[in-house]
């Protein structure tokens, strides 16, 4: 899917209430999962241990981190969509909402889907406010939901 050009916050303001993008699919492997539990100190056996889980887990298999799929949030969005203008910076400034909604396998392709549904003014720049849902393909509801709140900051 191509990138989503939006020209400013001006533009930004048009889509509020819209699906503004949609990311390219990634495919969450076992490697990508091994490299988070022990970068976070997180080596839980439902993430890592194959043979266990498929003996004893209900999904039968390794399952990526809750985090690690909230972690794919800013990439994924990278891949789906651009606010073009002359910004100093953006930072991510945290969440209103994030669920986990159903489990990301190891080995599943997910994809982020993003819809801007509030934007304010702040001192220096603008607060956005981005729905977003992580889904897996093939799955019957999103892995992620979440309100994440960003800030762009005026050059």
């Amino acid at each position: 899917m191509p990138v989503t050009s939006i020209d400013g916050i001006e533009g930004l303001r048009a889509l509020l209430r819209t699906e503004a993008g949609v990311s390219e699919w990634l495919t969450v492997t076992q490697r990508m999962i091994d490299d988070f539990a022990r970068l976070t100190g997180d080596p839980q056996w439902i993430h890592e241990d194959t043979e266990r889980t498929r003996r004893e887990s209900p999904f039968r298999g390794p399952i990526a981190h809750g985090f690690l799929t909230a972690s794919l949030i800013s990439p994924l969005r990278n891949s789906a969509l651009k606010v073009n203008g002359d910004f100093r910076m953006g930072v991510n400034y945290g969440f209103n909402r994030l669920r986990f909604a159903a489990p990301v396998p190891a080995g599943a392709r997910v994809r982020g889907r993003y819809t801007p549904k509030e934007i304010r003014d702040i001192e220096g720049g603008w607060e956005i406010t981005w729905g977003v849902l992580i889904e897996v393909e093939g799955g019957g509801k999103p892995a992620l939901g979440a309100d994440w709140v960003t800030r762009l900051y005026a050059a």
